[in-house]
């Protein structure tokens, strides 16, 4: 069983290719430019915090968020700010 990517499977040919372009280095400053990982949310990186919540809660948040066009982080940011 090989190995897939989205399930299109990898052949040997990309795996020289990519080992190829792994040993010749790559370019940092273009790798840092693309813009990997959700975007900041201020100046400094933002922490994350783990908070427990039921099915039913859930629930009823993300009805809230809905109703108020806003995320599900969104709304749990606003009510535990206000």
């Amino acid at each position: 069983m090989g190995e897939t990517i989205k399930g299109v499977p990898v052949t040997e040919a990309q795996i020289v290719g990519w080992a190829a372009e792994a040993e010749g280095g790559y370019d940092v400053t273009a790798l840092k430019k693309r813009g990997r990982g959700r975007p900041g949310r201020g100046a400094n990186p933002s922490q994350v915090v783990a908070v427990r919540f039921t099915a039913e809660e859930l629930e009823q948040i993300d009805e809230r968020a809905a109703m108020e066009h806003v995320t599900r982080s969104a709304l749990i940011r606003e009510k535990v700010l206000a």
